[in-house]
């Protein structure tokens, strides 16, 4: 279970005055891998050991990188076949894992599509909104996950004005009680400045939120949130042999 955090005041000015109120940070990153081709041309043992070690490899770094899932989009993605959701406080710990994946047998075949990295920083507008996976709700079937950017005229906006766009937004979502959020902030550490993780077991409920929140006020202040990565969760033994 990911250590707990919480979520601190609505704060509007510099969030490091915030971090002081704060538990350690929580960073989330989340690595989504496609598979070399030439990895299926190897022997059916040879694979077999791969995965094996991978996998070994992964729970070995397990006290200090939290392994919230694995997930298998293998045939929801064209460009991708493995995400893997890492928790930490540990920056620098997670950044190993990182290495020890790639010096791995099967990490010799795994390509780095995206890497979505984000802090567990809660929300500026509300005090009670944290992500699901900081309150230690357990996992759902499925992730979807993308990188979130809104405009420069957002943030130029009074930040009261922003606030009431983002308490409607928080409104609407609501009605979807069964389905997580997990927004993490990346400003100045990524392309992105968010990454938004939902889950949920039942994808036409998410489907149907997602459409819904576009017609939320906030909604033209977007300006970047794909690619949208799908996930199916399954034990990590069973989604690396859905690589093949």
């Amino acid at each position: 279970m990911a250590p707990a955090v919480h979520p601190g005041p609505t704060y509007e000015g510099d969030w490091a005055s915030v971090s002081e109120q704060r538990n350690p940070t929580v960073y989330a990153n989340f690595w989504i891998y496609d598979v070399d081709r030439e990895w299926r041309k190897l022997p059916d043992q040879e694979r077999a050991c791969a995965r094996e070690q991978l996998a070994q490899v992964i729970c070995a770094s397990s006290d200090d990188v939290t392994l919230r899932g694995a997930y298998s989009t293998v045939g929801l993605r064209h460009d991708a076949a493995l995400m893997l959701w890492t928790v930490t406080e540990n920056l620098d710990a997670m950044q190993q894992l990182a290495v020890n994946i790639n010096r791995s047998e099967l990490g010799k075949y795994l390509i780095n599509r995206y890497t979505f990295l984000g802090l567990a920083l809660g929300s500026r507008y509300t005090a009670d909104h944290a992500p699901a996976f900081i309150s230690g709700t357990p996992p759902k079937r499925y992730l979807s996950v993308y990188p979130f950017v809104k405009s420069h005229e957002w943030y130029q906006m009074p930040f009261e004005e922003r606030r009431k766009a983002m308490a409607e937004h928080g409104v609407m979502g609501r009605e979807y009680p069964h389905i997580l959020t997990n927004t993490t902030s990346s400003f100045g550490i990524a392309d992105h400045e968010f990454v938004v993780a939902l889950e949920t077991d039942d994808l036409e409920d998410m489907v149907k939120m997602v459409e819904y929140l576009r017609g939320a006020a906030s909604r033209p202040y977007t300006t970047i949130d794909t690619p949208i990565i799908l996930g199916t969760r399954k034990e990590l033994e069973e989604a690396l042999a859905d690589l093949g």
